[in-house]
């Protein structure tokens, strides 16, 4: 379904955003606040890994590629669900190569748009000392930067530094997204 330029992105149920990004990057926050700007749900992503993927991260075991496929497949298919039922989603993943994300668009049956969150390392590892509860331990953050693709060039993605708050990280997205083209 295309929209006019003029029609509001918040109207269009059809286009499902991933909030991605290495751990650390405020994906959760993002997301959420993201789909209170946009009126729609939010998934976190991070509560679909099987358990097997969250012992291994609590562990300070790196994922692989065959730890990650079952995982994206699940979020992939939850959003290829929300747009068969017109509903608007947007999910956390860290959907770190572009082999995942291609995986997260096939799955999804359709176009994704992208909020990728780039920052520096010394901005993750302080953010991920500082925040408690989270499976995800700060010494996986090498793992996950030397896993990183950045979408530098793909279709649908916007990128937003997170060295600002997270009211003006949304906003940036929101103007983004609203920049992507329609079809």
């Amino acid at each position: 379904m295309s929209m006019a330029a003029s029609q509001p992105l918040s109207e269009n149920p059809g286009l499902p955003v991933i909030v991605m990004g290495v751990s650390g990057c405020g994906k959760t926050s993002v997301g959420e606040r993201l789909a209170q700007a946009l009126n729609c749900r939010f998934i976190e992503g991070d509560s679909l890994h099987p358990a097997a993927n969250i012992g291994k991260m609590s562990a300070g075991i790196p994922l692989g590629d065959d730890d990650r496929w079952p995982w994206l497949d699940i979020i992939g298919g939850l959003i290829g669900e929300s747009v068969a039922r017109g509903e608007r989603v947007i999910v956390s993943c860290s959907a770190l190569k572009k082999a995942y994300r291609d995986r997260l668009r096939t799955e999804a049956g359709g176009r994704l748009a992208f909020v990728f969150l780039e920052g520096s390392r010394a901005v993750f590892d302080k953010r991920m000392q500082a925040r408690a509860g989270h499976f995800m331990p700060a010494s996986l953050l090498d793992s996950q930067f030397a896993t990183l693709e950045p979408p530098t060039g793909e279709r649908d993605v916007v990128t937003v530094d997170v060295d600002l708050t997270v009211d003006e990280i949304v906003t940036k997205a929101v103007a983004g997204l609203q920049d992507l083209p329609t079809r």
